[in-house]
This record gives C-alpha cells, sequence and structure tokens, in this order.
C-alpha cells in the first residue's frame, strides 16, 4: 500500500494523479484536519506530527510514503528517512527549477507558507537552481484556511490572491510556483488573475511520477481508504467538491501524541 499524508485536503491535490501513475496500487490518504494548517505551526510540532502519522501509516501497512505537504516536508522529510532507511519516502519540492529554466523575464514568484520558506529544502532549491533568477516569495496567510472551507472560487477568496500576486505581476513574474500543496485547487483563480503570460507550476504530477519510480511493491486491484483526524463530513463534502473518488472514511483521534482509531474503525481490515 501506499501511505499519503496532509496536514488536511491539501494533499489530495497530489493523490489525484497517484492512480494514474501507479495504477492497481492500494492507497492510503491521511487528513490530520484536526491540527490544519501546519503552516504556522514550529518545525518541531509538525515534525513530531509526521514521525506518528508515518507510524500509523506503517502499522495499516504502507511501504512507501508520500509526504503530500510542503511544510511537512521541509520539517520531517530528512528525519523521517533517518528513522525509516527502508522506507521510500516522496516529498514535496517547490518547483523552482522549472520555473527558472524557463522563464523568459527572469523573475518568479513562489507561494508557500512561512515553514517552507524557513527550511533547508527550499534555500538548497534556489541555490542550485535559481542563482542567477529573482525569486519572489509570498507567504498566503488564511488561503489554506479557505480551501479547507471549499472556498475555491469566491470573490474573498480572489481578493486575498490578488492583494499577494498583483505585486508579483507588476514585477514581471512569468511563472507562478506553487509550494503548497492546498493551493492548486485554486489555479483556475490563479491562471484568471495571472492572465496567459504567467505559467502557474503544479509541482503534483511531477510527485506522483516520483512514487512510481520508487514503488516496488505488488499492483492488485485499486483500492483507497480515507483517515481523517477532524470532521468526516466535511473532509467528504470537499473531496467530492474536487471530484475525488468516494471511500471509505474512518476516523482517528489525537491521543499521548499518536494516532488512535476511533470505535469501529480499530484496523483497516475492518473497514468498507
Amino acid at each position: 500500500m501506499l501511505g499519503v499524508f496532509d496536514s488536511g485536503v491539501g494533499g489530495l491535490s497530489v493523490l489525484r494523479h497517484l492512480p494514474e501513475a501507479l495504477p492497481g496500487v492500494p492507497l492510503l490518504y491521511l487528513a490530520d484536519t484536526a491540527q490544519v494548517p501546519y503552516g504556522p505551526r514550529p518545525m518541531a510540532e509538525v515534525r513530531a506530527f509526521s514521525h506518528a502519522i508515518t507510524r500509523f501509516l506503517l502499522d495499516q501497512g504502507a511501504t512507501e510514503i508520500v509526504v503530500a505537504c510542503n511544510t511537512a516536508s521541509a520539517a520531517a522529510l530528512k528525519s523521517l528517512r533517518a528513522a525509516y532507511p527502508d522506507v521510500p519516502f516522496v516529498g514535496m519540492e517547490p518547483a523552482v527549477r522549472p520555473a527558472a529554466e524557463h522563464t523568459h523575464s527572469g523573475v518568479v514568484g513562489v507561494l508557500a507558507t512561512p515553514a517552507t520558506f524557513q527550511g533547508e529544502l527550499f534555500a538548497s532549491v534556489v541555490e542550485r537552481f535559481a542563482r542567477d533568477v529573482r525569486v519572489m516569495r509570498q507567504t498566503c496567510p488564511g488561503l489554506v484556511e479557505q480551501i479547507e472551507a471549499g472556498r475555491l472560487d469566491t470573490p474573498d477568496t480572489e481578493a486575498l490572491l490578488r492583494g499577494w500576486v498583483e505585486p508579483m505581476l507588476a514585477a514581471g513574474i512569468d511563472a507562478l510556483v506553487l509550494g503548497c500543496t492546498h493551493y492548486p485547487f485554486v489555479i483556475p483563480l490563479l491562471e484568471r488573475i495571472c492572465g496567459p503570460g504567467v505559467r502557474v507550476i503544479d509541482p503534483a504530477p511531477a510527485v506522483a511520477r516520483q512514487a512510481a519510480r520508487l514503488w516496488q511493491g505488488p499492483t492488485r486491484d485499486p483500492d483507497l481508504h480515507y483517515f481523517v483526524t477532524g470532521d468526516l463530513g466535511d473532509f467528504d463534502t470537499f473531496r467530492a467538491q474536487v471530484g475525488l473518488p468516494a471511500a471509505t472514511i474512518a476516523g482517528l483521534n489525537w491521543e499521548d501524541g499518536a494516532l488512535k482509531a476511533r470505535p469501529r474503525f480499530a484496523k483497516i481490515s475492518q473497514l468498507g
């Protein structure tokens, strides 16, 4: 099984590409909606969440993990690989490289959380691939909450995005990198704001391809299970809104730093 996790529904933007990249591979998706958003939290706290979630997914039978969260990747990917050297991990890397390689103006924008910008991973990507490019960085406070609420194309969400993106457009960006897995759900709105001259870059398809390259398990009839630490109904409403397939949704609780199944969902073999 392939395990995928995020602070909330954002990782669904990665999950939707996995069945095509990995046909026949059963998928587990864990949304830590009780703790969303991760972006403003201390890195050590996000790291602890990520390790606990990974332990849970491994206990459920996952043999590869996709950290479908830029903040968690920045905070925990290195330590997860050290803690579980036999488990392949795929993380989110801000897609600065393709933006830098294809820019004609020499100016690219990046939307991400504070934790992503503060992490070593982002600094390393910029240093390796964008030395000769101006990289404009913009945090987006409140955008994750708008997306979690399903407000993907509303006047207030558009106003937020315009406030962040229009200064970048004025500075001449011709590529906009999405550094949070929630943000692809507002790509239609961003493309409307940016116009045809700006390429909006979603890293999710490349992440799905990397997960496929690392996959070593068998394939069988595809299966999908969702795990949610918050409200199951809210998650399912958003899942339907963005066109993800219906599947069993199991509720989880945080107890003493670990994830525990709510009644009736003790083991994945009991689901469905």
